[in-house]
Protein backbone atom coordinates (compact mmCIF):
# COMPACT_ATOMS: atom_id res chain seq x y z
CA UNK A 1 0.00 0.00 0.00
CA UNK A 2 3.10 2.30 0.91
CA UNK A 3 3.92 1.89 -2.85
CA UNK A 4 0.52 2.42 -4.05
CA UNK A 5 0.48 6.13 -2.26
CA UNK A 6 3.61 6.81 -3.46
CA UNK A 7 2.91 6.23 -7.18
CA UNK A 8 -0.21 8.20 -6.57
CA UNK A 9 1.45 11.07 -5.07
CA UNK A 10 4.52 11.26 -8.19
CA UNK A 11 1.47 10.87 -10.30
CA UNK A 12 -0.65 14.20 -8.98
CA UNK A 13 2.83 15.96 -8.96
CA UNK A 14 3.26 15.33 -12.62
CA UNK A 15 -0.28 16.00 -13.23
CA UNK A 16 0.57 19.72 -11.38
CA UNK A 17 3.87 20.22 -13.24
CA UNK A 18 2.35 19.18 -16.62
CA UNK A 19 -0.48 22.28 -15.73
CA UNK A 20 1.78 24.84 -14.79
CA UNK A 21 4.21 24.25 -17.76
CA UNK A 22 0.60 24.41 -20.02
CA UNK A 23 -0.60 27.67 -18.42
CA UNK A 24 3.17 29.50 -18.79
CA UNK A 25 2.69 28.61 -22.27
CA UNK A 26 -1.25 29.94 -22.74
CA UNK A 27 -0.01 33.37 -21.28
CA UNK A 28 2.07 34.82 -23.86
CA UNK A 29 0.52 33.16 -26.81
CA UNK A 30 -0.48 35.96 -28.67
CA UNK A 31 2.99 37.34 -28.46
CA UNK A 32 4.77 34.41 -29.51
CA UNK A 33 2.19 33.97 -32.29
CA UNK A 34 3.76 37.32 -34.13
CA UNK A 35 7.47 36.17 -34.10
CA UNK A 36 9.32 33.67 -36.17
CA UNK A 37 10.68 31.54 -33.40
CA UNK A 38 13.62 28.37 -34.29
CA UNK A 39 14.55 26.52 -32.40
CA UNK A 40 18.29 26.09 -34.09
CA UNK A 41 20.05 23.36 -31.41
CA UNK A 42 19.88 21.45 -29.28
CA UNK A 43 22.58 20.03 -26.80
CA UNK A 44 22.99 17.65 -23.69
CA UNK A 45 25.52 18.49 -21.08
CA UNK A 46 26.48 16.67 -18.11
CA UNK A 47 27.78 17.95 -14.79
CA UNK A 48 29.92 15.37 -12.47
CA UNK A 49 28.90 15.61 -8.63
CA UNK A 50 29.57 13.41 -6.13
CA UNK A 51 26.73 11.49 -6.73
CA UNK A 52 27.08 10.61 -10.27
CA UNK A 53 26.12 12.73 -12.95
CA UNK A 54 23.54 15.49 -13.51
CA UNK A 55 22.51 15.83 -16.88
CA UNK A 56 21.01 19.39 -18.37
CA UNK A 57 19.52 20.67 -21.51
CA UNK A 58 20.78 23.55 -23.83
CA UNK A 59 19.22 25.40 -25.97
CA UNK A 60 19.91 27.68 -28.73
CA UNK A 61 16.72 29.81 -30.05
CA UNK A 62 16.35 32.20 -32.65
CA UNK A 63 13.41 34.91 -32.86
CA UNK A 64 12.61 37.48 -35.41
CA UNK A 65 9.41 39.26 -36.76
CA UNK A 66 9.90 38.23 -40.33
CA UNK A 67 10.78 42.41 -41.04
CA UNK A 68 13.70 43.32 -40.01
CA UNK A 69 14.24 42.55 -36.56
CA UNK A 70 15.85 39.31 -35.07
CA UNK A 71 17.36 38.24 -31.56
CA UNK A 72 18.87 34.67 -29.86
CA UNK A 73 19.01 33.18 -27.13
CA UNK A 74 20.96 30.37 -25.34
CA UNK A 75 18.45 28.46 -22.24
CA UNK A 76 19.88 25.91 -20.03
CA UNK A 77 17.43 23.51 -17.51
CA UNK A 78 17.24 20.48 -16.53
CA UNK A 79 14.35 19.42 -19.14
CA UNK A 80 13.88 20.74 -22.75
CA UNK A 81 10.62 22.27 -23.18
CA UNK A 82 12.09 24.79 -19.73
CA UNK A 83 15.43 25.70 -21.92
CA UNK A 84 13.62 26.37 -25.16
CA UNK A 85 11.42 29.10 -23.33
CA UNK A 86 14.54 30.26 -21.19
CA UNK A 87 16.11 31.04 -25.08
CA UNK A 88 13.17 32.65 -26.33
CA UNK A 89 12.70 34.96 -23.65
CA UNK A 90 16.40 36.15 -23.73
CA UNK A 91 16.12 35.86 -27.78
CA UNK A 92 13.06 38.47 -27.36
CA UNK A 93 15.03 41.02 -24.87
CA UNK A 94 17.74 41.49 -27.24
CA UNK A 95 16.01 41.64 -30.86
CA UNK A 96 17.59 44.40 -32.50
CA UNK A 97 16.83 45.95 -36.29
CA UNK A 98 18.75 44.55 -39.25
CA UNK A 99 19.21 47.25 -42.27
CA UNK A 100 17.40 45.85 -45.04
CA UNK A 101 17.62 46.83 -48.76
CA UNK A 102 14.68 45.02 -50.68
CA UNK A 103 14.78 41.88 -50.00
CA UNK A 104 18.67 41.85 -49.42
CA UNK A 105 21.02 43.51 -47.48
CA UNK A 106 23.11 46.48 -48.29
CA UNK A 107 26.82 45.42 -48.61
CA UNK A 108 28.84 42.73 -47.77
CA UNK A 109 29.69 41.81 -44.03
CA UNK A 110 32.04 39.29 -42.23
CA UNK A 111 30.85 38.62 -38.44
CA UNK A 112 33.87 36.78 -36.15
CA UNK A 113 32.91 34.94 -32.85
CA UNK A 114 35.57 32.59 -31.58
CA UNK A 115 36.57 30.22 -33.88
CA UNK A 116 33.68 31.07 -36.26
CA UNK A 117 33.24 33.02 -38.89
CA UNK A 118 30.50 34.09 -41.21
CA UNK A 119 30.53 35.72 -44.42
CA UNK A 120 27.22 37.28 -46.10
CA UNK A 121 26.98 38.88 -49.63
CA UNK A 122 23.85 40.30 -50.65
CA UNK A 123 22.34 38.86 -53.70
CA UNK A 124 20.08 39.92 -56.60
CA UNK A 125 16.22 38.81 -55.95
CA UNK A 126 15.18 35.48 -57.10
CA UNK A 127 18.35 34.15 -55.64
CA UNK A 128 17.06 32.61 -52.27
CA UNK A 129 18.91 32.15 -49.09
CA UNK A 130 22.14 30.36 -49.53
CA UNK A 131 23.05 29.18 -45.95
CA UNK A 132 22.26 26.69 -44.10
CA UNK A 133 21.84 25.31 -40.62
CA UNK A 134 22.05 28.03 -38.19
CA UNK A 135 23.11 31.10 -40.62
CA UNK A 136 19.51 30.60 -42.71
CA UNK A 137 17.71 29.79 -39.28
CA UNK A 138 18.73 33.70 -38.50
CA UNK A 139 18.47 35.39 -41.64
CA UNK A 140 15.49 33.94 -42.63
CA UNK A 141 13.68 34.90 -39.21
CA UNK A 142 15.25 38.43 -39.68
CA UNK A 143 13.33 38.73 -43.16
CA UNK A 144 16.39 38.75 -45.68
CA UNK A 145 15.31 36.65 -48.85
CA UNK A 146 17.53 36.88 -50.84
CA UNK A 147 21.32 36.60 -49.59
CA UNK A 148 24.76 34.45 -50.07
CA UNK A 149 26.72 33.43 -47.08
CA UNK A 150 29.61 31.65 -46.40
CA UNK A 151 30.57 29.68 -43.37
CA UNK A 152 34.12 28.97 -42.15
CA UNK A 153 36.11 27.91 -39.72
CA UNK A 154 34.14 26.22 -36.27
CA UNK A 155 31.04 24.32 -36.95
CA UNK A 156 29.92 25.06 -33.30
CA UNK A 157 26.02 25.99 -33.61
CA UNK A 158 25.94 28.24 -31.18
CA UNK A 159 29.69 30.25 -32.14
CA UNK A 160 28.35 29.98 -36.48
CA UNK A 161 24.85 31.91 -34.99
CA UNK A 162 26.76 34.42 -33.36
CA UNK A 163 29.13 35.07 -35.87
CA UNK A 164 25.93 35.66 -37.63
CA UNK A 165 24.85 38.14 -35.49
CA UNK A 166 27.89 40.29 -35.46
CA UNK A 167 28.06 40.41 -39.56
CA UNK A 168 24.61 41.87 -39.14
CA UNK A 169 25.37 44.21 -36.70
CA UNK A 170 28.24 45.49 -38.65
CA UNK A 171 25.88 46.24 -41.87
CA UNK A 172 24.98 49.95 -42.21
CA UNK A 173 22.29 51.74 -43.34
CA UNK A 174 22.53 53.09 -46.91
CA UNK A 175 20.64 56.08 -46.23
CA UNK A 176 23.00 57.23 -43.22
CA UNK A 177 26.16 55.94 -45.06
CA UNK A 178 25.11 58.10 -48.36
CA UNK A 179 24.59 60.99 -46.49
CA UNK A 180 27.64 61.12 -44.53
CA UNK A 181 29.74 60.45 -47.96
CA UNK A 182 28.46 62.79 -49.05
CA UNK A 183 27.01 60.21 -52.18
CA UNK A 184 23.62 59.52 -53.96
CA UNK A 185 21.76 56.46 -52.56
CA UNK A 186 21.71 54.67 -55.36
CA UNK A 187 25.90 54.70 -55.50
CA UNK A 188 25.85 53.14 -52.11
CA UNK A 189 23.12 50.38 -53.22
CA UNK A 190 23.72 47.06 -55.01
CA UNK A 191 24.41 47.63 -58.50
CA UNK A 192 20.80 45.55 -59.57
CA UNK A 193 18.69 48.14 -57.70
CA UNK A 194 20.18 51.29 -59.21
CA UNK A 195 18.31 51.41 -62.43
CA UNK A 196 21.12 50.11 -64.54
CA UNK A 197 23.71 52.95 -63.53
CA UNK A 198 26.58 52.42 -62.28
CA UNK A 199 27.59 54.26 -58.80
CA UNK A 200 29.71 57.42 -59.01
Amino acid sequence: MPGKERREREQGKERDKEQRRKQREREPQEEREQLDERVVHIARTAKVLKGGRRFAFRAVVVVGDNHGQVGYGVGKAREVPDAVRKASDKARKIMRPVPLVGTTIPHAAIGDFSAARVLLRPASPGTGVIAGGGVRAVLEAAGIRDILTKSQGSANMLNVVAATFRALEALKNPEEEAKRRGKSLESVTPYWLRGGKDGE
